[in-house]
């Protein structure tokens, strides 16, 4: 599955890339995540916890980001084991843009890849919980930032 769009955030370049590699930002922000704790630089570990048709499923997996240009882009990869409900994993490649005002137009191609179970529920079904996660997920992110959440990293 493919999914692509692009949200423009109330914020400067830099904040918006220090909200993206802020694990507590992502945890809030994320739908259903119950932990999400930064292993290094550029590993993290997550739990979510997702309801997709009738599946309600607990994910533990392993995040990576990839090809890190400061701050203008990078891809994060992952992948999550739900036990009996199956897995996902998959990335998305993200880019910041600077628009005027100081806001930052955030574009994402996101390309994921399920099974067991949650596979079994059709394509229609995940692609529209897909896109309503995705838009928490931004929503949610876009309050935090402009809310004024993001640390400089120390």
């Amino acid at each position: 599955m493919d999914m692509q769009g692009s949200e423009r955030i109330e914020a400067p370049v830099e904040t918006v890339w220090l909200a993206l590699n802020d694990p507590e930002i992502l945890r809030q922000s994320i739908p259903g995540c119950e932990s999400l704790e930064k292993t290094s630089d550029t590993h993290m570990t997550a739990r979510v916890v997702l309801k997709i048709g009738p599946i309600k499923a607990k994910f533990e997996g392993a995040v990576e980001l990839q090809n890190l240009n400061p701050p203008n882009s990078y891809t994060i990869s992952g992948e999550g084991k739900g036990g009996l409900a199956g897995f996902a994993k998959g990335g998305a490649d993200v880019t910041l843009t600077p628009e005027e005002g100081g806001a930052t137009l955030l574009t994402y191609t996101v390309k994921a890849e399920v099974g067991g179970k949650i596979a079994q529920l059709g394509s229609r079904l995940i692609e529209s919980t897909s896109k309503k996660l995705a838009g928490e997920f931004f929503s949610n992110f876009s309050a935090a930032v402009t809310a004024g959440d993001v640390q400089a990293e120390a």
